[in-house]
């Protein structure tokens, strides 16, 4: 192999080291900025087949249901369904949009248009502790999922 030869690879395998750091720290900077701790977007297409519902929805749920967790946990000691809470749904602007109350099983649905609300659950009663105001970001075509905790005071 020639001295030429031989500085010819080097410049080359540092172009594709590079490369593939550039590449590396792209692909962690996309994944970092889609990760959310409120929700994450889910498209569901409308019924009628000619666009996609927005909106935000959820499960509202409340523990702990027993003075003392175990491990591994028991199944009788999981969250329980709040039924009849109602949650707020504010514009960006504080404007209240839209009120709903959760199912017996703790879901809610609120069909809304894409854009930044803030959701604010309201005490209810028999609970001590009820969720802050949640800030969600609606997407064009898409559903927000919003879980929403509720604390019973059990300790």
């Amino acid at each position: 192999m020639s001295a030429s030869g031989g500085t010819a690879a080097v410049p080359v395998a540092m172009t594709i080291r590079r490369a593939l750091a550039l590449s590396l720290v792209l692909v962690i900077a996309v994944g970092c900025a889609g990760t959310s701790t409120v929700g994450s977007p889910t498209p569901l297409p409308s019924s009628s087949g000619a666009g996609q519902k927005t909106g935000i929805g959820g499960v509202a749920t409340a523990g702990p249901v027993c003075p003392v967790e175990k491990n591994p946990p028991d199944p009788a000691c999981a969250p329980r369904p709040v039924d009849g809470a109602v949650l707020v749904f504010n514009d960006a602007a504080g404007t209240e949009i839209a009120r709903t109350t959760t199912a017996a099983d703790g879901t809610f649905f609120t069909e809304l248009p894409a854009g930044p609300y803030v959701v604010t659950a309201q005490p209810t009663k028999g609970l001590l502790g009820t969720p802050g105001p949640q800030s969600v970001t609606v997407p064009d075509g898409a559903i927000v999922r919003l879980d929403l905790a509720y604390d019973t005071g059990i300790r």
